[in-house]
């Protein structure tokens, strides 16, 4: 049985997503699933683990850790609340008749709701509201799937508010240069509405390497790794970007991201399976590579990122450990796990050294 769209109705009456601001609330719309189950003297083999779940119709008998029970009618205002509760999952349920479940993934929902309650509009009456960015009227940009697997996913909720009051919006032509290959890094930058195009300079000849829109990000391999632009971004249409200064970067996002960790807690997490990350060029891995670690360069990750896996962690390093901040941040911000070997192939020698 296929389960028809849930009807907005239905959805606005469930809390939390009742007291969602219209924009959010469109957004959890797109987070919602929903599964019909048949009635069966059976207990019902439903993952609860991490989903919000609603009954929407049907009688569910559901049975609780601390050995109550409660009989559910869908419809009914207990319904409109989770069916765990005080952070207790059931663990036993049957379906007494038909139902009809609907659910959402845990964090993604809590990181909407969070989102909604702390980031309010910028007031009209503001000095430079007109710069300022609203993330509830973004098209593509603090969207579900930039909120949830991007790199405001992991962002401390203390940081939110002061994350969106330092970005501003920039509106730009068609052609425009917004950052230049060997330039110094500076702005970190979303597209809010447009095109772009990234292109860099190999041995004299322009390489396209990517095309960008509304959604996605640039510019902080340069903040990350405190270098200079390694490739031109210029725009393909007309467009808005909301900036965030350099300094904001690496307070609000940056650091936050970056899970460092030292050589010895490194070696640890590889041997219970995470997976070591070279980021140097391949004649680099070949020299003096890890055991067991995949070498994708740095100007090859962007591509790569697609390919790996969101089931297991990976280490990242290079030398000196400025290379592979840059990869962690990439990986952090496209919801990938991944940490930071804080000091590079330095730091394993130096620990070597001193173990000796």
């Amino acid at each position: 049985m296929n389960p028809q769209p849930v009807p907005q109705e239905t959805l606005a009456r469930l809390q939390p997503l009742a007291g969602l601001a219209p924009e959010s609330f469109r957004q959890a719309v797109v987070l919602a699933r929903r599964e019909i189950w048949q009635r069966s003297p059976h207990g019902l083999d439903f993952p609860w683990a991490q989903r919000v779940v609603y009954l929407l119709k049907g009688e569910l008998k559901l049975d609780y850790p601390d050995g109550s029970m409660k009989v559910l009618v869908g419809g009914c205002d207990e319904t409109a609340i989770p069916l765990a509760r005080a952070g207790m999952n059931p663990v036993g349920a049957r379906a007494i008749t038909d139902v009809d479940l609907l659910w959402f993934d845990e964090k993604a929902l809590d990181i909407l709701v969070t989102w909604d309650q702390l980031v309010q509009p910028p007031a009209e009456t503001e000095i430079g509201a007109s710069d300022a960015a609203d993330w509830r009227v973004m098209s593509g940009i603090f969207d579900v799937r930039a909120l949830t697997l991007g790199a405001f996913a992991n962002l401390p909720a203390a940081h939110i508010e002061s994350l969106l009051a330092c970005f501003r919006r920039q509106s730009v032509k068609a052609g425009a240069i917004i950052v230049r290959q060997g330039d110094p890094g500076d702005y970190y930058y979303v597209i809010e509405r447009g095109r772009a195009v990234v292109t860099r300079e190999v041995a004299g000849a322009c390489r396209e390497l990517a095309e960008l829109g509304a959604g996605d990000v640039f510019g902080e391999e340069a903040l990350v790794a405190e270098t200079t632009r390694n490739a031109t971004v210029a725009m393909k249409t007309d467009g808005e970007l909301l900036r965030l200064d350099g300094a904001d970067f690496i307070r609000l996002l940056r650091e936050p991201l970056l899970q460092r960790i030292d050589a010895a807690e490194a070696a640890r997490r590889v041997a219970a399976g995470a997976v070591w990350l070279d980021v140097r060029f391949p004649a680099e891995y070949r020299q003096d590579g890890l055991p067991g670690a995949v070498n994708i360069p740095l100007n090859e990750l962007r591509d790569a990122l697609p390919s790996l896996r969101r089931d297991i962690e990976y280490i990242a390093y290079c030398q000196s450990g400025r290379r592979s901040s840059a990869a962690a941040f990439l990986m952090s911000q496209r919801g990938l796990h991944a940490s930071l070997l804080e000091g590079g192939l330095k730091s394993m020698v130096t620990m070597e050294k001193i173990a000796a």
